[in-house]
């Protein structure tokens, strides 16, 4: 029992310093989640961040954060008790293959309006990753561990040298080298967590050293068959420089866009981000069909450009000019579009073949003013999912 109320169960998780256990409130009678320091007598780095945490909990309250319902110290072991959320984590879905494109886009809004909502309070995450994604029923979304959250301007740094600031994988390339945490940083590291529940596989994987070293010098790999729309929002998200990002709130507004976009079904996407959509022409279309009049003529189709996402539906609109094409059947001029289409299909294909761009690679000495941050990095870093 803790705190006099909360009856411990299975273990749900372990963290550095902490674990997360399953209880019964016995007062209220509902299950909850209780985090306590695995050691009473941890050092005095371990309990003041997890009095840190509890402080920024208790001062958030957003649909997509775990919710804090009470803290304090049972028998010198500090505990916190939140909110349940029963459910795999974002991990556990990517680990059983990609995600598609609209649900990766509802999941984003959800998890960048939280980072907007606790960036506005001056609250950075610092490491966003699957891990710390809880996926409740009824597609719920929850941001969990704030174990290593920071006010911003707080000049209490309660991170050393073998205690953990953040996950290798989901790093930004300034926390990398060293310097101070903003609210880019979270959303260079949704960036990553998207990209991955997209693809499957981390952007930026290997060992500490490698994986943190990569993203100084390049940006991450997108697939091509994505969406200009995501390739765009991801290609931001995930700039090398801080400034050039855009922020949690305007990364939210745009994943909201693409979460409500309707896509055709039989579309054809050129692996060219800059290209529109073709529109597909059914079999029954092509085969010859008894001749009829001509119908009335089709909505005029609203050119894709750089404000609307690449998912919106494209009609196909083949263009009347001179006497000749009005004089085809209708039949004819559907084969005559279909061979056009594939025709300019081919063309990008080939362009894009000779297009490819490998990246630039790895250097092979580690410049020396990186040593340094690189070397602590090395100790101090999860490298974990």
């Amino acid at each position: 029992m803790v705190g006099g109320r909360y009856r411990l169960g299975e273990r749900l998780g372990r963290g550095g310093a902490a674990d997360v256990h399953r209880a019964t409130d016995e007062v209220l009678g509902r299950d909850v989640a209780v985090k306590t320091l695995r050691d009473a007598t941890a050092d005095s780095r371990d309990r003041a961040r997890f009095d840190g945490e509890a402080r920024l909990l208790a001062r958030l309250t957003h649909p997509s954060l775990v919710t804090v319902l009470d803290a304090g110290v049972d028998d010198d072991v500090p505990f916190l008790v939140m909110e349940l959320v029963e459910g795999p984590t974002l991990a556990d879905r990517v680990a059983a293959g990609p995600m598609a494109p609209r649900p990766t886009a509802e999941l984003g809004a959800a998890l960048a309006d939280a980072l907007a909502y606790a960036h506005a309070r001056e609250v950075v995450h610092r490491d966003v990753k699957p891990a710390n994604v809880l996926l409740g029923v009824g597609d719920r979304v929850k941001l969990a561990d704030f174990g290593i959250a920071r006010l911003l301007g707080d000049s209490a740094r309660h991170t050393a040298t073998g205690t953990t600031i953040g996950t290798a994988a989901y790093l930004a390339p300034e926390q990398v080298r060293g310097h101070d945490v903003t609210p880019a940083c979270d959303v260079y590291s949704l960036g990553l967590l998207l990209l991955e529940c997209l693809t499957a596989e981390r952007a930026f994987p290997g060992p500490v050293t490698e994986s943190a070293l990569a993203r100084l010098h390049r940006a991450p790999d997108l697939p091509d068959d994505l969406d200009a729309e995501w390739r765009s929002l991801l290609a931001a998200m995930t700039a090398l420089e801080p400034g050039e990002r855009p922020s949690a709130e305007d990364a939210a507004t745009r994943l909201h866009v693409l979460a409500d976009d309707h896509e055709p079904e039989t579309v054809v996407r050129p692996a060219d981000d800059g290209a529109g959509t073709t529109a597909v022409l059914p079999q029954d279309w092509v085969t010859e069909q008894p001749e009829q009049p001509d119908p009335a003529p089709a909505r005029p189709a609203r050119a894709p450009d750089a404000g609307y996402a690449a998912g919106e539906r494209a009609d196909v609109v083949v263009a009347r000019t001179g006497e000749r094409w009005r004089g085809l059947s209708w039949t004819t001029r559907l084969v005559v579009a279909a061979l056009a289409a594939l025709l300019v299909i081919a063309v990008l294909v080939i362009a894009l073949r000779g297009a490819d761009d490998p990246g630039p690679a790895l250097p092979e000495g580690v410049p020396a003013d990186l040593q340094g941050p690189l070397a602590d990095l090395h100790s101090a870093v999860g490298s974990g999912a």
